[in-house]
């Protein structure tokens, strides 16, 4: 029998998305495939530190980074090289090019396989692009075949997998008392319909599109609309008081709530009706909009990136970014339980065949374990 492996997963942690869902997951659901074990590395306190104390994870800290201050970067390298020296680690995966441009080179230095979890797309032209350039890592985990397919701009020569972000096991749905008392909470009555929307506060997640197109359903009755996330940096603030001062402009105040950051997205998703997220960019995945199918709901998008790879017409609706195609399939699921219903009903199965935590954990040690064997120690 192979012996366990040990990974490191090296991440920032002052931010909170996709990429720390994924890292969350993994702690939570590592018991399901023990011939791998994972640590944590972050550089700065947070709400995912937080989360994988509260999971048991083994979780070191390197200390607060800014790049524009070079001593707290080599003083940072300095306490990942010292953790990897001690010999307990087999491959270090970074997640996303700013920590691989950071500590790729400490990583080398050490000896240990290094990875790279491409969770963006890449153009090979931005800033971190070309320093990450510098240190290319041992292997590529693509959470998608359309970032895959942007990897040739940094690491051409590169190995790489598509590794679809894992969920955990669904909760289970809520009792109708408890689902009543989550939408009354948030003003949604027994007959609304409730749409969804869950990402970071950032322009091309669409949220000025949905609201633009709920502006054009206002005189449609009997529908509410939540929208999950809070500002994390200051550009996100400024574009979230101009969403407040749309939904306002708009009429559409009394119909609809800024909920800010949530931890219980899962739990708000299983009580609302419709989940929409109309990119305007291409989504490198998307892991809501699996934890949308899983949930049991419809979902409306854009046919761009990630997207393609999550929903199909057994489970979703997509729309081009407009204003008007948007309110008018919208309206169509507003008016028609039963096209909600049957599109909600295929969604779990298609969640579980894409993100089963199980089957990814499997893939990933597949993937380390030839790194491991090839490694030499420096």
């Amino acid at each position: 029998m192979s012996r366990p492996l040990r990974v490191l997963h090296l991440s920032s942690g002052n931010l909170y998305g996709g990429i720390e869902t994924l890292l969350h997951t993994v702690a939570r659901e590592q018991g399901l495939h023990p011939p791998l074990s994972h640590a944590f590395a972050l550089c700065f306190e947070g709400r995912l530190a937080a989360e994988l104390r509260d999971a048991g994870a083994e979780l070191h800290l390197l200390g607060p980074v800014r790049t524009r201050r070079p001593w707290s970067v080599w003083r940072a390298r300095r306490v990942l090289r010292a953790l990897l020296r001690s010999g307990r680690f087999d491959a270090v995966i970074c997640h996303s090019l700013w920590p691989q441009a950071l500590f790729g080179p400490a990583v080398r230095a050490v000896g240990v396989p290094l990875v790279l979890f491409q969770h963006d797309a890449l153009s090979g032209r931005h800033w971190l692009d070309r320093w990450a350039r510098v240190t290319p890592p041992d292997l590529v985990l693509a959470n998608s075949r359309f970032t895959a397919g942007t990897l040739v701009s940094v690491y051409p020569q590169v190995p790489w997998r598509v590794t679809h972000c894992p969920l955990p096991l669904p909760p289970p749905m809520l009792e109708a008392p408890e689902r009543a008392r989550v939408r009354e909470e948030l003003g949604a009555a027994e007959g609304d319909v409730v749409i969804f929307h869950a990402s970071r506060i950032q322009e091309r997640k669409g949220q000025r599109l949905l609201l633009e197109a709920l502006g054009r359903l206002r005189a449609v009755p009997g529908w509410r609309a939540w929208f999950a996330g809070g500002a994390q940096r200051l550009d996100e603030e400024v574009y979230l008081e101009g969403l407040r001062a749309q939904a306002r402009h708009l009429g559409l105040e009394g119909r609809l709530r800024f909920l800010g950051q949530r931890s219980d997205v899962s739990r708000l998703l299983r009580a609302a009706d419709i989940h929409c997220h109309p990119n305007l960019l291409p989504e490198a995945f998307g892991l809501v909009f699996v934890e949308a199918l899983q949930a049991g709901l419809p979902v409306v998008t854009t046919p761009m990136g990630g997207a393609l790879e999550i929903v199909d017409a057994s489970c979703g609706v997509f729309v081009h970014p407009e204003p008007e195609p948007l309110a008018l399939a919208l309206g169509r699921l507003i008016e028609d339980p039963q096209t909600r219903v049957r599109l909600g009903a295929a969604g779990p199965a298609r969640a579980a065949a894409l993100s089963d935590a199980g089957g990814f954990l499997r893939g990933m040690e597949e993937a380390l374990r030839a790194l491991a064997e090839q490694a030499v120690p420096v």
